[in-house]
């Protein structure tokens, strides 16, 4: 993608890699940054080269929330639409068919940690801090942070975490469940690559329909989850992969995947 001024948007064999760039400012949210991350979501989620993202920083931090001096202009009206679009992708990170790798390589505060909330995956960095300190402005996380973080953790936890305001480490957020992995040594980035790399060597279909049986049952209650995982399990029979998988399986080989 061309012209864009806030993100970078790389491919990389089936992978693609946003990078948030305004390492200036922390990559801090503003306008623009929303109308170029809806813009990028919508055409990866439409790319079906792409079977796996990757969102990371520019600099040293992941995304350290709103652009404060630009929220401060706006009337109660405009704060609520330019939240709408924050809202809106997050909902396209979640629905990406592909599955989605936060790459948190530093500070992912407020609107930061509600973009890897909304991610498959989170990997951390060694010195990163989380935080959903929107109460001690008077206000709450408003792009589901106070609903994906009780899903993710549970409900106690959570709240103590948005009700105190408090900021977690790489490793505590590793102990309660809040990232899935801390990069002691290295480039967290490329900790998501291999993660990507792990999930690019089984069937695409298949994993874009256990993805899609997790987001959506996780709305529903069990036993109408069941019941749609069980839909998507019939889409997995009618395709290649399966007869692929199967074969490999009874041959004693790998299997080769095409996509």
């Amino acid at each position: 993608m061309k012209d864009l001024k806030t993100i970078i948007v790389d491919k990389e064999r089936n992978i693609a890699l946003i990078t948030l760039n305004r390492p200036e400012v922390m990559n801090a949210i503003d306008q623009l940054m929303i109308d170029e991350l809806l813009l990028a979501c919508r055409d990866i989620a439409d790319d079906q080269d792409v079977r796996a993202v990757i969102i990371t920083g520019a600099g040293k931090a992941f995304q350290a929330g709103a652009d404060i001096a630009e929220l401060a202009k706006m009337s109660p009206l405009d704060i609520l639409r330019w939240n709408e679009g924050l809202v809106k992708i997050t909902a396209l990170l979640e629905s990406m068919p592909s599955p989605v790798i936060a790459a948190i390589n530093g500070a992912a505060i407020g609107g930061g940690l509600e973009l890897a909330l909304a991610c498959t995956f989170r990997v951390a960095s060694v010195g990163t801090q989380l935080a959903l300190p929107e109460v001690k402005l008077g206000i709450i996380p408003g792009a589901g942070g106070t609903q994906r973080l009780p899903r993710l953790i549970g409900k106690s936890r959570a709240a103590k975490i948005i009700l105190t305001a408090e900021t977690l480490s790489a490793e505590q957020a590793l102990a309660i469940g809040l990232v899935d992995d801390v990069v002691l040594n290295g480039d967290c980035v490329e900790v998501a690559k291999e993660l990507a790399s792990q999930i690019l060597k089984n069937g695409t279909t298949a994993c874009q329909m256990a993805k899609d049986a997790m987001e959506v049952g996780l709305r529903l209650p069990l036993n109408d989850a069941i019941q749609y995982a069980q839909k998507n399990l019939s889409v997995c029979f009618s395709t290649d992969e399966m007869h692929e998988g199967v074969s490999a399986f009874i041959e004693k080989r790998p299997p080769n995947f095409e996509g």
